[in-house]
């Protein structure tokens, strides 16, 4: 469980949708005649009016989202294919006669655990009864503090999270990172803003029925307390947006300052439990909220805290236990909070419990008590293709390649800046498919019959990984994203990573036209390449180390456009009275630009001079800008983009491709798109930033 506290630069979270399967052995590509699905477009809707709907109108106007998904894609139905995958993975190996010993012996023994459904509903709550115990005989707030020391390897929550991460002053060795935490629902505006409310009203009641569920004592009067707990804690927090500076972020001390900064909790005993209690120094990150949270938590009563304690534990042991848990989780994380109107089939959430996910992402599923490492080994073995590796690292080259001849002619960056640049640019290093090193299970124990063991015993498996080379030296092989997540990464490692499961339709197709492999692939490459010179990532230099390396002068023409860029991503409105929040997304904006930019540069150069083919009348410049805007095909239920637009740092996808385009001058020429269309923008209006 990696911290990633500036590295995490990844497209986005992705969610299941409608999937295809994918030969790429068959000489044809997966959609339309070279790469591109032309059905699914709009060609009534004018390219400089709305290009998102020109190439995907009609695909959004006949597809429906599925009544047990928040959203349906061509991006997500990429995920539907690795989780078909990993399905008949987990079913053989769960059928099969491998002992648990063995890893697919584990891995099937785990997915058994999950699908004995009959087991799971007699146990109820019997599964956290020793957790519920503890937090009835932890009496005091020292004890509690103890018990939220335990929430990296067990079920309880905690006011802080403990992360570790390559220390950003001393990148050859590792550090522990302590961040704010404490929250049940996704951000600090669903306690604090009044069209939150219905949700917040919604949260007391699923407290309310968690503790019921779980046998605590008076369980309306506790959630109340409880949502009252969290609003302070909410109150207490930094925004979203104050956490995306990394400098503000990055406070160095030692155990005794800690203890001075953030009086009133037990800080040794916390670590402790923690299984840190050697630890001598960490890294606050949110610091101004610290002594805030000790100060609340030292005034509230221990009664209160402790119905807090069990309110997260059920909560986050909810999705492994009994229906009434698992419906109580549904209605309010999935339903409520993303607008999907029916629970997934039992077998897609095996496969995700299992099998985990980005532990980049805020998901405690995602990346809490899974063998999601053990799983992509097995993964990638039966399919991830040697051919696929060959042409992303082809495909890096000449993105890198772009990107570097932008930098060298950039008219707003001096020669120092410039030169320091060009070395961050060279010592990134590409990493496709699956990690070197695969991570050891083999002291892991799995039983079919012992769910939340499994959940437990993997969880401590993964912070022992961690805990136990805190103090060694950094590994430069490491990957924090797992081979069947469907995403990408720019790491604290000066990495960008490829998981073999975002190597598919339509983001790679190995028989599509290159030029929609280059707008597509080509502009998440370019994306994550441009994120380590971000608002962020430039303040990250070529060693990794956490150090303001532009020129004053730079430094100020670089953030006068990314501010312009900014106010134009906060004028979209993605539902009426609702508008991008362009600061929170500023970031994955300028990525999304910048990898645009660089594909379609890196497309003409591969052409060595020659002119590009004509394609059913599109030119190559035409068919780039196709393939990255049918990349982001897809559409949200209205609760899932209030909730992305309050938390997420990625705008909707309807503005990761109208917002980059229209800041591109060949967009204007390869569409002929003219003033007085609605994207126009003047070209003094521009935002060109790589």
């Amino acid at each position: 469980m990696v911290n990633r506290m500036l590295a995490v630069a990844c497209l986005g979270a992705l969610i299941v949708g409608a999937a295809h399967a994918a030969d790429p052995t068959a000489g044809k590509p997966l959609y339309g005649a070279w790469g591109f699905d032309q059905s699914g477009a709009d060609t009534h809707t004018k390219p400089g009016n709305d290009f998102f709907r020109y190439a995907n109108g009609t695909w959004l106007d006949h597809t429906p989202i599925p009544a047990d998904k928040p959203a349906v894609s061509l991006r997500l139905a990429m995920s539907d294919l690795t989780e078909q995958r990993l399905h008949d993975i987990m079913e053989a190996a769960a059928n099969g006669h491998e002992p648990a010993t063995t890893l697919e012996g584990k891995v099937g023994a785990f997915y058994q655990s999950f699908m004995d459904s009959a087991h799971i509903d007699a146990l109820g709550a019997k599964p956290i009864a020793p957790q519920l115990d503890a937090v009835r005989h932890a009496t005091t707030r020292d004890a509690q503090a103890a018990l939220m020391g335990r929430t990296n390897t067990d079920f309880e929550g905690s006011l802080f999270s403990v992360n570790f991460d390559i220390d950003l002053k001393d990148t050859k060795r590792y550090t522990v990172y302590l961040s704010q935490a404490g929250l049940g629902l996704p951000d600090r505006d669903y306690y604090l803003k009044p069209e939150f409310a219905k949700q917040k009203a919604a949260y007391q009641a699923y407290v309310t029925r968690l503790l019921t569920l779980a046998g605590w004592p008076q369980p309306d009067a506790a959630a109340k307390d409880v949502v009252a707990f969290e609003t302070a804690i909410a109150l207490a927090n930094l925004s979203k947006v104050e956490q995306r500076d990394p400098v503000a972020m990055y406070n160095p001390m030692s155990l005794a300052e800690l203890e001075k900064l953030a009086p009133g909790f037990a800080w040794k005993d916390f670590l402790k439990a923690s299984q840190l209690g050697d630890l001598n120094n960490v890294v606050v990150m949110e610091k101004p909220a610290f002594p805030k949270l000790t100060a609340l938590y030292a005034k509230t009563p221990v009664g209160t805290i402790q119905a807090w304690q069990a309110a997260r534990i059920a909560d986050d042991a909810a999705y492994y236990l009994s229906q009434p848990f698992q419906d109580a989780y549904f209605e309010m994380h999935n339903k409520t909070l993303a607008g999907q109107q029916q629970i997934e089939a039992r077998w897609k959430r095996g496969v995700h419990a299992v099998s985990g996910g980005d532990c980049g992402v805020n998901d405690r599923l995602s990346c809490f008590g899974n063998l999601g490492w053990g799983v992509g080994q097995l993964y990638t073995a039966k399919y991830f293709p040697a051919s696929s590796k060959a042409k992303i690292e082809e495909l890096v080259a000449n993105l890198k390649a772009a990107y570097r001849v932008r930098i060298e002619k950039l008219d707003w960056m001096g020669p120092q800046t410039r030169q320091e640049a060009l070395r961050k640019l060279d010592t990134y290093t590409i990493k496709v498919g699956y990690p070197d090193h695969p991570r050891d299970y083999s002291n892991v124990a799995m039983r079919n019959d012992d769910l939340t063991g499994n959940v437990l015993r993997a969880a401590q498996a993964d912070w022992s990984f961690y805990v136990n080379r805190l103090h060694g030296p950094v590994d430069r092989s490491d990957w924090t994203m797992t081979p069947q997540t469907n995403d990408a990464y720019n790491g604290s490692l000066r990495d960008i990573v490829f998981p073999a499961a975002i190597l598919q339709p339509p983001m790679f197709d190995p028989n599509a036209d290159p030029a929609i492999n280059y707008g597509a692939i080509g502009g998440v490459i370019g994306h994550e390449l441009t994120h380590g010179f971000d608002d962020e990532g430039r303040k990250i230099d070529a060693d990794g180390a956490l150090r303001d390396w532009w020129a004053p002068a730079d430094a100020k023409a670089f953030d006068e456009r990314a501010k312009k860029l900014g106010a134009q991503y906060d004028a979209f409105e993605p539902l009426p009275g609702v508008h991008i929040n362009g600061d929170l997304t500023m970031g994955e904006n300028i990525a999304d630009l910048g990898g645009l930019t660089l594909a379609l540069d890196a497309y003409r150069a591969s052409l060595h001079g020659k002119p590009a083919p004509v394609i059913d009348g599109l030119t190559g410049d035409q068919r780039v800008f196709l393939g990255w805007a049918q990349a982001w095909r897809g559409k949200l239920t209205d609760d899932a983009i209030r909730r992305q637009v309050t938390s997420d740092p990625h705008s909707p996808r309807t503005f990761r491709v109208n917002g980059p385009v229209r800041n591109i001058d060949g967009w204007y020429q390869a569409f002929d798109v003219q003033s007085g269309d609605k994207l126009y923008l003047d070209s003094k209006d521009r935002v060109r930033i790589w």
